[in-house]
């Protein structure tokens, strides 16, 4: 159970009421303590839109996280509590339809508002700021103005260079064969006979009547000869050019969305 002086730090820090697993069920409104003896045994969170309900939830079992009041129930539990008007003071059959909804068992003690009168500023301060003229208060942090800034991301596409590859240029030496065909020429031998006349007797009779001669003639023919020379074919290099593609991007973006959560007579 909290003691008194917990609550009244509580109440000037503007806790919340958080639910086993954490949730925020809503801002601390008003203690009711015992008429008997002045221990603070009920607390009401704010819920709804802009607080404007109160639910009862027992201060048996709670204990305080930083400033907030940590509750063994959940959010769920306290929202379908019996609706009870937080006039500051609890009639016995309020209070025992409260326990039987939170499993409890109570006496049939009466309770009061302990706040002093502090709730009322601070339900004040939950629902207008004079200063800024806003309507509510944010819950999560100081108020700011009368909006909500809902964000969302946006999907920016751009392109960077990167090297995808690399090209050399590389030469060799390869063989082949080569046939060509080129005409050569040749000298042979071809016996003439011609008759003796008057026009080469002379020649004839001019050595020994009989008599043994050789006589010789040289032949000559073309052989084929081959030589090599190296010659400029052509010039070779790299050169780039651009291309352009189309390429879908598919990805995820978060956005915000807005809504009310309050009673059902409240306009959405």
């Amino acid at each position: 159970m909290l003691a008194k002086e917990h609550i009244d730090d509580l109440l000037q820090r503007n806790g919340n009421v958080l639910s086993t697993d954490g949730d925020k069920i809503g801002s601390i409104g008003q203690v009711y303590a015992d008429d008997n003896n002045g221990q603070p045994t009920w607390v009401t969170a704010k819920t709804g839109l802009f607080g404007t309900s109160e639910s009862f939830v027992p201060l048996e079992g709670a204990r305080t996280e930083g400033d907030d009041i940590l509750i063994p129930y959940t959010k769920d539990h306290v929202k379908d509590a019996p609706r009870v008007d937080a006039d500051g003071h609890l009639e016995p059959a309020e209070e025992e339809r409260l326990y039987a909804h939170y499993g409890l068992g109570g006496g049939s003690q009466t309770y009061a508002d302990t706040t002093g009168g502090r709730d009322a500023d601070y339900r004040d301060a939950d629902y207008a700021d004079t200063d800024r003229g806003t309507v509510g208060r944010d819950t999560s942090g100081p108020t700011t103005d009368d909006a909500m800034t809902r964000s969302e991301e946006r999907l920016n596409v751009g392109t960077e260079r990167e090297a995808t590859g690399r090209v050399r240029l590389r030469k060799y030496v390869t063989t082949e064969n080569v046939t060509q065909t080129v005409p050569v020429q040749r000298e042979e031998v071809r016996l003439e006979r011609e008759p003796i006349t008057d026009a080469n007797r002379g020649s004839a009779m001019s050595g020994p009547g009989i008599s043994e001669e050789e006589h010789e003639v040289v032949l000559h023919e073309e052989r084929p000869v081959v030589e090599k020379e190296t010659v400029p074919v052509e010039r070779v290099r790299l050169d780039k050019e651009t291309v352009t593609d189309e390429v879908t991007v598919d990805e995820e973006v978060r956005k915000e969305r807005i809504e009310t959560d309050g009673d059902d007579g409240i306009r959405r």
